[in-house]
């Protein structure tokens, strides 16, 4: 989680600890998300390699939570409401190209 860590700050742009405990439990909701997109195990990601493509939607998933943690657009998003929307899409564009479907 130290690692992944390290990438949503790097994402955030932030350079202090205040928020660690924070943000790793945006990490772990967005890891859960992505878990339940993919149609995979609850801590699947905690004993096996997640995918790129997940680890960015993880990474951008967790940046919105921690950007609009007051429940509203907050952050990048403050002067564009439907730029958020724009994260749940994107977001869920990306976690769709490792969801395993059944056929």
């Amino acid at each position: 989680m130290d690692e992944l860590l390290q990438k949503v700050k790097q994402n955030l742009i932030l350079d202090h600890a205040a928020d660690d405990a924070l943000l790793k439990s945006y990490i772990t909701a967005a890891i859960s998300y992505a878990e339940s997109y993919q149609h995979i195990p609850a801590g699947s990601y905690v004993n096996n390699p997640m995918p790129p493509t997940t680890e960015q939607a993880v990474i951008m998933l967790s940046s919105h939570f921690y950007e609009s943690r007051d429940g509203s657009t907050g952050g990048f998003f403050a002067d564009n409401v439907a730029a958020s929307g724009q994260v749940w899409t994107t977001v869920n564009l990306l976690l769709r190209l490792d969801r395993e479907w059944k056929v």
